[in-house]
């Protein structure tokens, strides 16, 4: 029985560069241009209790793939509030992203604000 929405986010802690290419490959952020790792926690909306916690992910990664790969830990119809990296998923309940070459209409933003 799903009883509340969850929130969902992920991080990146930068980790010493591993000294096996392959490994350096696995673990190297281009966008943190730093080896890192990621880690996702779910915690109940008002932040006080961590329900889950995903922890050494490579930090290349995808918020959304780490996601998917442990939404099975969870009931089907629990739902869950993310930032515009989880935009995709059916469960979880994102801002309005910017369309390609658009702008954002005034009620977009606004719920943005509100959400």
């Amino acid at each position: 029985m799903v009883e509340q929405t969850l929130l969902l986010d992920s991080e990146e802690q930068p980790i010493e560069r591993p000294s096996a290419y392959e490994t350096q490959k696995k673990y190297y952020s281009g966008k943190k241009k730093n080896h890192t790792i990621k880690n996702q926690i779910i915690s109940l909306p008002n932040g006080t209790d961590i329900v889950d916690v995903v922890a050494g992910e490579p930090g290349p990664k995808s918020d959304i793939r780490i996601c998917r790969e442990n939404l099975d830990k969870f009931e089907k119809n629990q739902k869950f509030i993310g930032d515009k990296a989880y935009v995709g998923e059916s469960q979880i309940k994102t801002p309005n992203k910017n369309p390609k070459n658009c702008e954002l209409t005034d009620e977009q933003k606004k719920a943005n604000q509100q959400f």
